[in-house]
């Protein structure tokens, strides 16, 4: 696995803030998709905020607040973030 169980569990949990259908039913599915679509653990919200930038999404009228409300960005347990391009 790539990801950590949490992070996976997480993601499973999760995926319909971003999805219309589930993309994984299990951590295995869930480590396979988000290795395809290239998924990203970041550490903090300013680094979330730079992934965004460079990949020309313009942050600068953003709050910490409605970065963590964007469909693409998942809260990690232990306070990082998983950003999952859809």
């Amino acid at each position: 696995m790539n990801y950590k169980k949490e992070y996976l569990e997480t993601f499973l949990k999760n995926q319909g803030q971003l999805f219309d259908e589930p993309v994984a039913e299990n951590l295995e599915e869930a480590d396979e998709f988000l290795d395809e679509c290239m998924a990203v653990v970041l550490d903090n919200i300013k680094q979330v905020k730079n992934y965004f930038r460079e990949n020309g999404t313009d942050t600068s009228g953003m709050t910490d607040a409605e970065l963590k409300s964007e469909a693409e960005v998942f809260s990690l347990p232990d306070g990082k973030f998983l950003v999952v391009e859809g």
